[in-house]
């Protein structure tokens, strides 16, 4: 290639080369047909090969604590972590009670789930500054399947009418285990075979809009132990609904000490949690309100007797201590086996999402695939040690990520101050009211109501997206968590297929004294090249739009294949047939004209014989005549077999004038047939070639192939020529393994750009009338 060395200060470039169809750049650019994959056979070899250096590298990997602990820098870290460490284990306390009766669990088991999985993340996990622990969304989703499987109706009391609360909540404690275990199996599973990606198919607008709708159901959950009712249970669809309306049926027999405790304690937390983010700079850490609350609360309840004076619902015995690992009942994992892989797949979605947000903000990777296994080890240890499903929190990891946060050793820190209160602190709040604790959870769910702003914002940046979001939220309000992710996930891909499915097409011009080519109708200055159409797609063209793709190239171009073949066959059939009836004609005639000879050459020589006898009766008359010699014909008589030189002209003349009339007939059908080519070409514009820009393209099918076979074909019939440009190696490998390229396709009919093939086809037809203004060479 020449470059052409010209002042290039005002931002100009200029480039002489030749014009480079697919197999002149293989020439020039010198592809390879080498393979840099290593083939099976390879890649099982190394996997299979053990070194030292290997080995090394496969336990840094899978136990990511070791690279990193041996550099701990406690002069730099140290502070930091354990200021970090004891506000976030401050904030597992209430949280984790809190969030355990969103599991429908007693909330010791919020306390171990704060414990157990911390530690596991500890050693395999590789986001520095997010919190394992309980989380409103996964705890609701747990709750709803312990309700199912272990409602209160199952579990009577002998000789009442009540509930056995301790057979109930053991059961339901099994249930937590086991989905616990399962949904931990499924991670673990996932992170094996390097299926991290899977969470990529969770868009950011139905994550937001899934935890949006989570966040209704912890609300309307956490609505009976602020008015101090007992609302019957529902399941399935629509149950949210129906609970809400159930409530507020029970409205009357609310529970007035309960509702202004619940008042009290939720002002309190509002208003300090304002003050911590107004002075968020300021304050050295957030101030603790809801563990103050609890203490508070806890205190008030306990020396003022409330309980028995105004039966307010509390937490009951907190044991203390640690219990033994139990192994999980396998039987239950069949009925929980789905809720288990929804869990399984909305908590890493959170997890890495966070994870992800906090490694770009601080320089550091996060590996996706670990970040499974990590979080699946997490909730299988756990689940061995009655904890339930963990994911990370956002409100904790703020807070770890805020206060100097800067390794996972904030997290050790904050599970001992955990397992400080399980040991020695639990019992101590025995009395500390449900009602503090659903608060609680109400006001950590203000960042999650934040996002119906994301309504107003989608519907001015992406209204496809405001969709996904919409009906995420919706289906999780009305089909509850499971079935409300399902479908939300099946929508997500019908936009993705429908997106696909209805591109944007469109005609490119030439914008002039650039080698730029745009859509025209965007563009005032790309302007249409006489007799070249320039069609592309926005997206890649596959099975399911390809047909659309040839009607939106017919719409676009104005050339109706279908219409121009059947008006060409038609007037082909219609030449045969004026052809065939010529030839028809022709012979008739020629076969009456051979009669009208033979007819005339008989009477001709029957004539003659006539006046040969007559001759003959003469000269016998005469006698001595013919024996005088008188041997001489007339000069205007005929011999006998002589053709008259009348008849032989008429004879030409009729053969001329059959010719002459022929030839008219067929003049005139060259005339017809001329106007019947000036009308289809006014059909089709003057339009001589066709640019197919595929550089959109990313792949092809077989059914894309084929149609693409079916464009070169179809209008190759009616005399246009059809070319591609842009088309990636890839995309060029997998025409050829298809069989695209043939005599009738050759690969040179496949350009580096559009511009090529612009100028390839200006070049071949010698167009003068039209210049490019640009510094490209039409050299061929």
């Amino acid at each position: 290639m020449d470059t052409e060395k010209k002042d290039c200060s005002v931002g100009e470039y200029f480039v002489k080369r030749r014009v480079l169809d697919e197999l002149r750049l293989d020439e020039v650019a010198q592809k390879g047909t080498w393979s840099t994959k290593p083939t099976l056979g390879e890649r099982l070899k190394e996997s299979l090969r053990c070194s030292v250096p290997r080995l090394k590298h496969i336990l840094l990997s899978w136990i990511p604590v070791l690279s990193w602990l041996p550099h701990y820098s406690i002069r730099e870290n140290l502070i930091g972590d354990l200021i970090s460490g004891c506000s976030v284990g401050i904030m597992h306390l209430p949280q984790g009670m809190a969030y355990a009766l969103l599991a429908s669990l007693r909330p010791v088991f919020g306390l171990y789930t704060s414990l157990y999985p911390v530690l596991v993340y500890f050693i395999f996990g590789t986001s520095r500054h997010i919190s394992i622990g309980t989380f409103a969304v996964i705890s609701i989703m747990i709750g709803s399947v312990t309700e199912r499987l272990a409602p209160d109706i199952d579990f009577p009391a002998n000789g009442t009418n009540g509930t056995d609360l301790d057979a109930r909540d053991a059961h339901r404690v099994e249930i937590a285990c086991s989905l616990t275990v399962l949904t931990g199996i499924f991670q673990i599973l996932l992170g094996v075979v390097r299926f991290g990606f899977v969470v990529t198919y969770l868009s950011e607008p139905l994550i937001r809009g899934y935890t949006t709708g989570s966040a209704c159901h912890v609300c309307v959950s956490q609505l009976k132990y602020l008015f101090g009712v007992k609302p019957a249970r529902f399941t399935g669809p629509l149950s949210l609904i129906y609970t809400l309306v159930d409530i507020c049926r029970l409205l009357p027999e609310t529970k007035v000490p309960e509702l202004v405790v619940s008042l009290v304690a939720l002002s309190v937390l509002i208003v300090v949690k304002e003050i911590n983010d107004c002075y968020r700079q300021k304050l050295p850490m957030p101030i603790p309100i809801e563990i103050i609350a609890i203490i508070a609360a806890t205190i008030i309840i306990h020396f003022a007797d409330l309980t028995s004076k105004y039966n307010i619902d509390v937490v009951g015995e907190i044991p203390s201590g640690l219990k033994a690992p139990r192994a999980p009942d396998a039987t239950l994992f069949t009925d929980v086996i789905g809720d288990a892989f929804a869990i399984a797949i909305v908590g890493y979605a959170i997890n890495i999402s966070l994870g992800k947000t906090f490694a770009l903000k601080h320089g550091y990777k996060v590996d996706s695939n670990q970040e499974l296994v990590a979080l699946g080890l997490s909730n299988t240890v756990g689940g061995f040690f009655q904890c339930y499903s963990v994911t990370s929190s956002l409100s904790r990891s703020l807070v770890q990520e805020s206060t100097g946060g800067k390794t996972q050793v904030a997290g050790l820190i904050s599970s001992v101050i955990v397992l400080v209160t399980v040991l020695k602190i639990g019992s101590l709040f025995s009395d500390l009211p449900k009602a503090v604790l659903s608060t609680i959870v109400f006001v950590n769910l203000k960042g999650m109501f934040k996002q119906f702003l994301d309504v107003s914002l989608l519907w001015k940046t992406n209204k496809v997206d405001l969709m996904v979001w919409l009906v995420t939220f919706t289906s999780t309000i009305l089909l509850n968590l499971d079935l409300g992710l399902a479908v939300s996930v099946g929508f997500s891909m019908l936009t993705v297929i429908f997106r696909t499915q209805l591109p944007r097409y469109s005609i490119l011009g030439h914008v002039s004294g650039t080698d730029l080519y745009l859509d025209t109708d965007t563009y005032k200055e790309a302007k249409e090249i006489p007799g070249i159409k320039i069609f592309r797609s926005s997206t890649t063209i596959y099975y399911t739009n390809a047909e659309m793709y040839l009607e939106a190239l017919q719409e676009k171009s104005g050339i109706e294949i279908g219409k121009l073949l059947t008006a060409k066959k038609k007037q082909e059939r219609k030449l045969k047939r004026k052809q065939e009836k010529e030839k028809n004609k022709a012979k008739k005639e020629a076969k009456k004209q051979r009669k009208a000879v033979l007819r005339l050459s008989k009477d001709t020589f029957s004539e003659m014989n006539e006046r040969k006898v007559s001759a003959g009766l003469k000269e016998q008359s005469q006698g001595d005549v013919v024996a005088l010699g008188l041997t001489e014909t007339s000069t205007n008589g005929l011999s006998i077999g002589q053709v008259n030189e009348a008849y032989q002209h008429d004879t030409t003349m009729s053969d001329s004038d059959s010719e002459t009339g022929y030839h008219g007939d067929n003049s005139i059908n060259k005339v017809s047939q001329r106007r019947n080519e000036e009308k289809e070409r006014a059909v089709r514009s003057d339009t001589h070639s066709i640019i197919l820009d595929i550089s959109t393209t990313s792949f092809v099918d077989t059914v894309s192939v084929k149609t693409l076979k079916n464009i070169f074909r179809d209008f190759g019939e009616i005399d246009l020529d059809v070319y591609l440009a842009g088309c990636q190696a890839c995309v060029v490998e997998q025409l050829e393994a298809a069989g695209f390229f043939s005599e009738s396709i050759p690969k040179s009919r496949l350009f580096v750009t559009v511009h090529d093939a612009v100028l390839h086809i200006l070049k071949k037809l010698g167009d003068t009338d039209f210049v490019l203004d640009v510094s490209y060479s039409t050299q061929m």
